[in-house]
């Protein structure tokens, strides 16, 4: 579960390297986002330094989807999965990819929450 102050990796090559959770988008007073919400994150720190390549800056305010949480996540057949690490990708305010690959697997749960651009640009599902 995500959180405000939650330090997240980014998962994708639009230049950030670790975002942290600004907000919770989605409703009154919800405080923690699951696989497939979208938070409000500010960059904390960048790939490279190189500014040229970056399509984002260090302090930007950007809207993210959250695709791995360490937090296990429980299927309606009873199995149950979990990811080693908490990544988002980075998103305009119209809700299209910032970067243009994602980097390793994201979960088929973001398949069923309409989110076909993400799977189209990703390596693989699991």
């Amino acid at each position: 579960m995500i959180q405000q102050q939650t330090i997240l990796k980014v998962a994708d090559n639009s230049g950030a390297k670790t975002v942290k959770c600004i907000k919770v988008l989605g409703g009154f007073k919800k405080r923690y986002a699951r696989l497939g919400d979208i938070i409000v994150v500010s960059i904390k720190q960048l790939r490279n330094k190189s500014k040229k390549t970056s399509k984002v800056l260090k302090g930007g305010v950007f809207h993210a989807l959250v695709i791995k949480t360490k937090v296990k996540y429980k299927k309606k057949d009873g199995s149950t999965f979990f990811l080693q690490e908490n990544s988002a990708t980075l998103i305009n305010k119209q809700g299209i990819p910032v970067g243009t690959r994602i980097l390793g697997p994201i979960p088929k749960i973001l398949k069923k929450k309409k989110f076909n651009k993400f799977i189209n640009i990703a390596n693989g599902l699991v």
